[in-house]
């Protein structure tokens, strides 16, 4: 695609956009565009960096034994809770 873009532009037709740019936001406001597109850029590869640790993370762990329910534990001991009267405040 560069190869195509760079055939479609010469050097004189940079220099025209260059000018054109520079008239439309003047030499002042340029620095800061270029220094918000950085900024962006900065955040978006963080984030990105974040999100594949998250994933090679939760690869590497050990998935976690399944817990026992109430119920499971409930039946195996024998043991039962006795409904309330009381009903719930709200």
């Amino acid at each position: 695609m560069n190869v195509m873009l760079a055939s479609i532009m010469g050097g004189w037709e940079w220099v025209i956009v260059i000018l054109a740019v520079l008239l439309l936001f003047g030499a002042k406001k340029i620095p800061e565009l270029a220094r918000g597109l950085g900024t962006g850029i900065k955040e978006f590869k963080k984030a990105t960096r974040e999100v594949t640790d998250e994933i090679h993370n939760a690869a590497e762990e050990k998935p976690a034994a399944p817990a026992k329910s109430v119920t499971d534990s409930q039946s195996q001991s024998g043991q039962t809770v006795p409904p309330s009267n009381n009903p719930p405040k709200v």
